[in-house]
């Protein structure tokens, strides 16, 4: 018979922190993180600076599985323009699901307003690394002008999880379309 290991009061408060502030937002206070945790707030101010450095810490630790489920694998070998679709493609199904809310490295921004706040660094980092993915690709598929396609890009793609996060639309029959026709107008192949 093997046991589990219980996840340590770090990890507890990392995924309290994930859970909660993508759910209710970064305004989730201290007590309600660590009631979720089952850790103290001695415990957590021992094991982060503060709540901002946490919330932060969560991000960071959720971004190789974020990426993971939205880019193609740097090996794939379909091309530029069938690994640009793919992303929206996952947005399409990731929206689909009862609990989703958007892009939580998009959300964190928008709440939090201060781009020197450690979280809103971690997910500008996120952010503009998705925007690097959409021009090498568009240079790799002969845009005319990848720069311009990689920010049109992050713009639907930021549009699109934010309107589908709050069930203003639903993307289906709309994201691809829509996509599609930047990349033709772009001249991507």
């Amino acid at each position: 018979m093997t046991t589990e290991a219980k996840p340590s009061p770090r990890e507890r408060l990392l995924n309290a922190a994930a859970t909660l502030t993508y759910r209710d937002g970064v305004g989730i206070g201290v007590e309600a993180l660590c009631k979720a945790a089952g850790v103290s707030k001695r415990s957590m101010y021992q094991l982060f600076e503060s709540k901002d450095e946490l919330l932060a810490a969560s991000l960071e630790q959720r971004t190789s599985a974020y990426v993971a489920t939205l880019l193609p694998a740097a090996d794939d070998r379909r091309s530029p323009r069938e690994r640009i679709m793919h992303v929206f493609e996952q947005v399409e199904r990731q929206a689909g699901a009862p609990e989703f809310r958007g892009c939580q490295y998009l959300a964190v921004q928008i709440e939090l307003k201060d781009q020197n706040h450690p979280a809103s660094r971690v997910a500008h980092q996120v952010k503009a690394n998705l925007t690097a993915f959409f021009r090498a690709e568009a240079e790799q598929g002969g845009a005319s002008d990848p720069d311009l396609l990689a920010r049109q890009l992050s713009l639907v793609f930021d549009g699109a999880s934010a309107r589908a996060g709050i069930g203003a639309d639903k993307l289906t029959g709309l994201i691809a379309p829509t996509v599609t026709t930047l990349l033709d107008a772009a001249g991507m192949h």
